[in-house]
């Protein structure tokens, strides 16, 4: 029997908004049209929305939006779910109304690819615990969720199975590390398949290894396998590291053709030198006189 084919593969940054990509992903110099969300779109086909975790999204912002990234048709959202439905003990029918109404043009123009539900790192798998998920479960029911859960007792085995009959994929995350923290894993257990990496520093900038970007590669070839869509997300934001480290990552993915902008290529060269800029490099003056 012939295994199923995997299915496509998004790797992008977490947001895009980020003020210390300036002059180092965005161009320095910028059309009156230019916008930063349909720029990131031409080199990733895929972002997580990261506002829509702080309050329910306005639909005419969503619409515009999908509208930005329109030219990719391989482009897809993870959404990251309103943290008022994961973070508070009751969930009320008007806030699942607000976060479904603000991701409805995303649904609508097929773009919406996952909703990252996202726990405190104390959620611990307790019968309480697992009562609350399978509510939210069934409040957002027709959505494809992924959650996300900081803490060990969510491998236990139990808790699997319990995702794998909800049909809520498993977040395997890369994160800094704490008291009972959830250590990497390779987890699939809806067709989602879901990576995010979010650093391993508590606080300031971090930029992956090239080691440990082979390391997370095996895993997410492991559950990719049979998923019907797979999404790496990388949110170590400061510096543009996030980049750097997804335009390694489609490279170590066999993802062909893989361009990066000019500039973003000439801060990294070392990190960065099998990518292709999309403008060639400049040389300078000095370079010139040394070669």
């Amino acid at each position: 029997m012939t295994p199923p084919q995997s299915g496509p593969l998004h790797c992008g940054p977490s947001g895009w908004a980020h003020s210390q990509w300036q002059s180092i992903f965005y161009p320095a110099t910028r059309s009156k049209d230019f916008h930063q969300l349909e720029y990131t779109s031409r080199y990733f086909n895929s972002v997580e929305l990261t506002s829509s975790y702080f309050s329910p999204l306005r639909p005419e912002i969503s619409k515009l939006w999908c509208h930005q990234v329109k030219h990719n048709r391989d482009f897809q959202f993870s959404v990251r779910a309103w943290r008022k439905l994961t973070y508070e003990t009751q969930l009320e029918a008007k806030d699942i109304a607000a976060f479904r109404e603000g991701i409805r043009p995303i649904e609508e123009a097929e773009k919406l690819g996952a909703v990252l539900l996202q726990f405190p790192t104390d959620f611990r798998f307790t019968a309480e615990n697992r009562a609350r998920f399978i509510q939210l479960r069934r409040e957002l029911k027709g959505l494809s969720l992924v959650a996300e859960f900081r803490h060990a007792s969510w491998m236990e085995e139990d808790a699997l199975a319990m995702m794998i009959d909800y049909h809520v994929g498993f977040c395997n995350i890369d994160q800094p590390d704490h008291s009972r923290a959830m250590p990497p894993t390779a987890f699939m257990t809806s067709p989602v398949a879901y990576v995010r990496l979010c650093g391993r520093t508590h606080s300031g900038p971090y930029q992956y290894s090239g080691e440990v970007l082979n390391e997370w590669t095996h895993r997410i070839r492991k559950v990719s396998r049979y998923a019907k869509r797979t999404f790496v997300v990388f949110s170590n934001d400061a510096g543009a590291r996030s980049l750097v480290n997804a335009f390694q990552m489609k490279h170590l993915l066999g993802i062909e053709d893989v361009r990066a902008p000019r500039e973003l290529v000439r801060r990294f060269p070392q990190e960065l030198q099998v990518i292709r800029p999309d403008q060639p490099l400049q040389t300078g003056l000095f370079d010139l006189v040394a070669a």
